[in-house]
């Protein structure tokens, strides 16, 4: 069993994030959006959005260092696991924090804006309901076990982060996530559950960027003639924008 949850559903979860971004992206480009709602509401919007977006960002960041990045690194740079612990805990509830108020923020939102609830689809919903549940299970993870430490201290840097790491070296050890905190290991299957159902979300903008804009002609823009229009206005161009013949 520690194999099947720790070893074959992580590997089926990436198979299905990697191939099926492919296949969303070759045969459904034009779903490839974040289905904007501002049309409908634009207060709560520009309320929500930035504390989610930033504070996701951060706990991306987070999780990088916290998983991606040895112990040995950090050491080798002079920096203390004391310290690491602290910038950890405390950068990680502000960035949680802001995230998670974000999230209930566009949740309400959808949810009583009707033109917004409209638009919402039924994948909408579960996408939020699992981004929801992995964020929840991952600020109960952090008080319960890495800040109040309760049944004792649990060292995620020399368990769950070599599993994680190993998943991506081929080099697995299931032990080290059967062995570690009941929140840990809900955090993990929920996250690998988003990820799974990530490419056929909303959630594939994240890979989106508009770098076309940076190659992208300038707009021309040309007053009509004189005789459509009767007259160029009350105010003299200003420089630089005079008429085009």
């Amino acid at each position: 069993m520690d194999t099947f949850l720790w070893i074959v559903v992580p590997y089926v979860c990436l198979t299905t994030f990697v191939l099926g971004h492919v296949w969303r992206y070759r045969y459904d480009k034009f779903g490839w959006t974040t289905r904007s709602s501002q049309l409908y509401e634009s207060k709560l919007l520009r309320l929500g959005s930035p504390l989610f977006h930033f504070g996701i960002l951060g706990v991306f960041l987070g999780h990088v260092m916290g998983l991606g990045v040895p112990r040995s690194w950090t050491r080798a740079v002079n920096i203390s696991d004391g310290l690491y612990h602290t910038v950890a805990v405390f950068g990680g509830m502000v960035a949680g924090i802001a995230a998670v108020v974000g999230l209930v923020i566009l949740i309400y939102r959808r949810r009583t804006v009707g033109p917004v609830f409209s638009a919402t689809t039924a994948m909408d919903k579960v996408m939020y309901a699992v981004l929801g549940l992995v964020m929840l299970l991952g600020f109960w993870t952090t008080i319960t076990v890495t800040v109040m430490e309760i049944n004792g201290h649990y060292d995620y840097r020399a368990g769950v982060s070599v599993w994680f790491r190993g998943i991506f070296r081929f080099d697995t050890h299931p032990e080290l996530m059967a062995d570690a905190p009941l929140g840990f290991q809900a955090h993990g299957m929920a996250a690998m559950l988003l990820f799974a159902l990530w490419p056929f979300t909303r959630l594939v903008h994240v890979f989106s960027a508009p770098l076309g804009y940076l190659t992208r002609p300038y707009i021309v823009y040309r007053s009509r003639d004189e005789s459509e229009t009767g007259q160029l206005g009350s105010h003299r161009p200003r420089r630089g924008w005079d008429r085009v013949s």
